[in-house]
């Protein structure tokens, strides 16, 4: 517990749980998505559920840092690109993401999603949740290897971790209300989910994105949605007038 004296310790512990709510925030779109598809019963527990998820899962990955570590190193060759168990991940990860995300949008533009016989199994609890655990291993895979590099003490980055995830638990159900009662945001938060995947299967094949112009995209599509929810409020109000 020597770290509690060290000033850089809590420094890092402050940085780092900045960087993992910014990290966390494709994960609580997708969780919020997935949540949605489920009966208003059942969606705010989801909702916790793959959060608590997601931090064991980074937690369980920082105990085992040493194969962390190791997922960045070659496994093999192809066309002169030296290929990783996390390009793997990330590839795999980013493929899903793609599927869900264009099977999400056209479900939601064809209207199968209230119709279709097969929502009760597609939205079924266990397989959300499923969903979301396969997720936050490739979302928590490049959130440890930013903690491992910030870090040097173990106890920083789990209460980092846990904290985030502490934030990320409030923040999640406002979301995800807001996303519900606004289907125009929810193709938005879709389209955002594509970008995330496009990202991930770029970063596997060594082409690096900074995700600031990711977040950028994001905030700046998300604040003119918000513009056009305003107006069309009131137009309302004007017309009930």
């Amino acid at each position: 517990m020597e770290w509690l004296s060290d000033p850089q310790a809590w420094v890092s512990l402050l940085t780092l749980t900045a960087l993992e709510i910014v990290l966390g925030i494709d994960n609580i779109i997708f969780v919020s998505i997935l949540a949605g598809r489920l009966p208003p019963q059942q969606r705010d527990k989801a909702r916790i559920l793959g959060l608590i998820l997601a931090m064991g899962t980074r937690i369980l990955l920082l105990v085992s840092i040493a194969w962390v570590i190791g997922l960045t190193e070659p496994l093999f060759s192809l066309f002169e690109h030296s290929v990783s168990g996390r390009d793997i991940i990330l590839l795999g990860g980013g493929l899903f993401l793609l599927a869900k995300s264009t099977h999400e949008i056209h479900a939601s533009l064809e209207g199968t999603e209230e119709n279709s016989p097969t929502k009760a199994i597609a939205s079924g609890f266990a397989m959300t949740l499923a969903q979301i655990a396969i997720l936050d291993i490739v979302f928590s895979l490049d959130s440890v290897i930013t903690a491992v590099g910030m870090a040097e003490h173990l106890p920083v980055m789990i209460i980092a971790i846990v904290i985030a995830v502490g934030i990320m638990l409030f923040a999640a159900k406002p979301i995800g209300d807001f996303v519900d009662k606004h289907p125009t945001l929810k193709m938005l938060a879709l389209s955002f989910l594509i970008l995330v995947g496009v990202s991930l299967i770029a970063e596997s094949l060594s082409f690096h994105i900074p995700k600031g112009y990711i977040y950028f995209a994001m905030a700046f599509s998300l604040g003119v949605e918000i513009l056009n929810i305003r107006q069309a409020n009131l137009k309302k109000q004007k017309n009930s007038t």
